[in-house]
């Protein structure tokens, strides 16, 4: 009887010992996240880091603070089986358990890293092209040429797109602005360079003869922002082509500035003026697990 009761309690025990092992196995690891260039994305939009595990997108967490590395509990088998780290940009209030189609940045894992880039996410803007004239077509005095900027290329004679290169964007749409005084003012959103902007035929600031050719552009006439006068003269000012979140998160522009151009003092109107590489054409960073 002794020995039968001994030999329960040995029983007890190794089921105790493997209770306890199992309430003590790891479940968790961390992802660190080492970013550089992000934008500060306002209240209303969330950063959302995503391991790719057989194909499907798992959440690794949001975040809205742009100061790293930061660090994410995820599901230790989930992490080891991943792929492919994706970061993209959504909504606070977020109705979809998916992905956005802005993505920002992604790259393969290697091994415990994944190095993370936006060239292929967002686009790859090293061969992107720009130039513009200094014109007022939407209005009928010409004593205002200054004041207007237009991405289109007339120095064949015949008026052709002024961006070039510029890869199609989803989840993105591009625009222009004019820096006045320090004062970054939007000539529109658009898709193609080849193609009007999408306020075109709604810009408040374009004259009233004539919503301007078929080309991204804008002409700063009237209803000029506080601090601002129109008609005005660009001369002197910076001409950016910006990257933009679609939907936007700000009326500000976005960290992605592919082309970016001072406009020369002594500029001709109707002239064409090249661009060159704007301060920043795509982001980069680590993640590792």
């Amino acid at each position: 009887m002794k020995k039968r009761i001994q030999f329960l309690m040995v029983i007890l025990l190794v089921i105790t010992y493997s209770c306890n092992n199992d309430d003590d196995a790891i479940t968790t690891a961390d992802l660190t996240l080492n970013l550089s260039g992000l934008d500060d994305l306002g209240n209303n939009f969330v950063y959302e880091g995503w391991i790719i595990v057989n194909g499907s997108p798992i959440s690794t967490g949001t975040f809205s603070s742009v100061t790293f590395p930061q660090s994410f509990t995820v599901d230790i088998d989930d992490l080891a089986a991943a792929s492919k780290f994706v970061l993209s940009i959504e909504p606070t209030v977020d109705p979809s358990p998916d992905p956005s189609a802005t993505k920002i940045l992604a790259g393969d894992f290697t091994g415990n890293s994944a190095s993370v880039t936006s060239n292929g996410v967002v686009g790859d803007f090293s061969s992107s092209t720009g130039t513009y004239i200094l014109a007022t077509p939407t209005d009928t005095d010409m004593t205002n040429e200054e004041s207007g900027v237009w991405f289109l290329d007339n120095s064949s004679g015949s008026a052709v797109a002024g961006l070039n290169n510029l890869p199609a964007l989803t989840g993105w749409k591009y625009e222009g602005w004019a820096v006045m005084n320090g004062m970054p003012i939007s000539t529109g959103t658009f898709s193609s360079g080849n193609a009007a902007d999408d306020n075109a035929a709604s810009s408040p600031y374009k004259g009233s003869a004539g919503n301007g050719p078929g080309y991204p552009g804008e002409d700063f006439l009237q209803n000029a922002p506080s601090g601002l006068t129109f008609p005005t003269d660009l001369k002197g000012t910076t001409i950016v082509i910006s990257v933009e979140p679609d939907p936007d998160n700000s009326p500000s522009p976005f960290t992605f500035k592919p082309l970016a151009h001072m406009v020369p003092t002594n500029a001709a109107n109707h002239t064409a003026i090249s661009m060159g590489p704007g301060p920043l054409s795509f982001l980069s960073g680590t993640v590792t697990r």
